[in-house]
């Protein structure tokens, strides 16, 4: 078996997922189990329809809501972090017990940086993931620790965006 390595994609570009899926199909094509856990997410986005074609991908997703977080009372904080802890914990054990190769944490920064997962449980996980395990994260502003404990850590920069000039997301394209 070949040493699991860690990769960040962060930044406030477009782009992090689309990676983090990119290289799921590549892993994918190459034989190797993938699971992807995704965090925060709304609306289905065009590639779940097509992973969920693939048989080594398994998706998992969490409740998307209809509200941002800055927008959440105190029990919608909470049931979010329970949620989300939840789907953390999943992932976590389907890992550990040699479910897949490559682990994707799609948008656990922001679950992070708005204290709606258990923090201590990832970085427990990730202090101590199986060698072989391949694991990414992505989301803006991964924290210090996650940084020096990462391989690789690719930021996107945001240089222009549509969504500036005040064009919508599109489907096929941004979601």
């Amino acid at each position: 078996m070949n040493r699991g390595l860690i990769h960040i994609y962060c930044g406030d570009g477009k782009g992090k997922t689309t990676a983090a899926i990119g290289l799921a199909v590549r892993a994918a094509g190459r034989g190797m189990p993938v699971l992807i856990a995704q965090f925060l997410k709304g609306r289905e986005s065009g590639e779940l329809h097509v992973l969920a074609k693939i048989p080594e991908i398994t998706l998992l997703r969490g409740k998307a809501g209809d509200k941002f977080t800055f927008q959440m009372d105190e029990r919608e904080l909470q049931q979010t972090y329970d949620e989300n802890s939840k789907l953390l914990l999943s992932a976590v054990e389907a890992a550990r017990a040699g479910d897949c190769r490559l682990l994707v944490l799609d948008e656990i920064m922001g679950a992070l940086s708005t204290g709606t997962v258990d923090a201590d449980l990832l970085r427990s996980f990730v202090e101590r993931k199986p060698a072989e395990l391949e694991l990414v994260l992505t989301g803006r502003n991964p924290p210090g620790w996650l940084v020096e404990a990462a391989d690789y850590v690719s930021e996107i920069q945001k240089r222009k965006h549509p969504f500036d000039r005040g064009i919508p997301a599109r489907e096929g394209i941004e979601l």
